[in-house]
């Protein structure tokens, strides 16, 4: 949807996207904004509040924004993969942890009414007081199926320190956490075919999907690359031709399209990776020209005034930058409506 807008459901267009992640409340409406045609953020609030789209940990063990219907698909699938990274962080401060009796006490917790992990940390703390408050926390998170709850009046559906609920009581139906992938499969080479199993596996974490596609492969259209890996895709997805026009696009922090591939120079020229990723892992905000990385950008608000601050990586031409001018006014018209004064700028990158 980046070639085109499309005018879908914000539902319909997250599920397209195989969910979208979503550490921070607002990048999610900016990533549909420049997908979807005439997107309103009422839009998507209304369907969160409606729990048609729904913000809890799944791929990569971070918090992703995803249909209700492809949570309760993707959860069962990425268990493995969260059950390995909780592993992988904690080591040793599991140790005297029975995750069992653990989850049963945080499922305890939450039952009686949603909470912030702060406020279960208290709790487990007081039921486990020789163990680890900050392990037990974490193990919880990936162990335990969880989303958020909105709040009223909050720009972004979500407030900065979120409640969170029991996924299967809001939801209204049981959520597993076992069950076959066959369904984040499809929906990952959906969104991003044609995509290597390399590709595949960096964009969910999930370990062992080999033999899944394998399974599905009289699915699947097989493509080679000139490298000769194999390439997944469904066989009536759109493939455009590589000289198809792209317009100026601008995705928010933590973009899907960033994500999805083991080689990021499908998106980011190599010059460019090291000022993509920071030390804590922060993706920052990027814009595309011609289908690849160009520039980021952040926003900015004192008083009044909203500016769109664009740090380009390479010499944008005239008629480029009066595109993205155009593009970054409209931005900010949609972050920040109620500025008087808005103002697109290009900056120099700091070196």
């Amino acid at each position: 949807m980046l070639l085109e807008r499309a005018r879908v459901a914000p539902e319909t267009a997250v599920e397209r996207l195989a969910g979208m992640q979503a550490q921070l409340a607002r990048p999610p409406f900016i990533g549909l904004w420049s997908r979807v045609d005439g997107f309103r953020r009422e839009a998507l609030v209304d369907a969160i509040d409606r729990r048609a789209v729904v913000r809890g940990t799944l791929m990569r063990g971070t918090i992703h924004l995803v249909s209700r219907g492809d949570y309760a698909r993707f959860r069962p699938s990425v268990q493995p993969a969260l059950s390995a990274g909780m592993q992988a962080i904690l080591k040793d401060r599991l140790q005297g942890i029975d995750l069992e009796s653990l989850v049963d006490a945080a499922r305890g917790v939450f039952g009686e009414a949603p909470s912030t992990f702060a406020g279960l940390r208290q709790r487990l703390a007081r039921r486990f007081p020789d163990l680890d408050e900050r392990a037990m926390g974490y193990a919880v998170r990936m162990h335990l199926p969880l989303v958020q709850v909105p709040e009223g009046g909050q720009p972004w559906a979500y407030p900065g320190t979120a409640n969170f609920a029991l996924a299967d009581a809001w939801l209204g139906e049981p959520v597993s956490i076992s069950g076959p992938a066959h369904q984040l499969v499809l929906r990952y080479f959906a969104a991003f075919g044609p995509a290597t199993l390399k590709d595949l596996q960096t964009w969910s974490y999930v370990p062992g999907l080999e033999p899944v596609v394998e399974e599905l492969r009289p699915k699947l259209k097989l493509f080679r690359d000139e490298r000769g890996r194999d390439l997944y895709d469904l066989p009536k997805a759109p493939r455009p031709p590589e000289d198809a026009p792209a317009p100026v696009r601008f995705l928010p922090e933590y973009d899907n399209l960033l994500l999805a591939f083991a080689d990021r120079t499908r998106v980011v020229a190599e010059p460019h990776r090291k000022a993509m990723v920071t030390r804590n892992l922060f993706q920052p905000a990027t814009l595309l020209v011609d289908g690849t990385v160009a520039a980021t950008w952040t926003v900015t608000r004192a008083r009044a005034k909203a500016a769109l601050a664009i740090a380009p990586f390479v010499t944008l031409g005239r008629p480029v930058r009066a595109e993205i001018a155009e593009e970054g006014a409209r931005l900010l018209a949609f972050l920040e409506p109620d500025a008087r004064t808005a103002d697109v700028q290009f900056v120099t990158r700091p070196r």
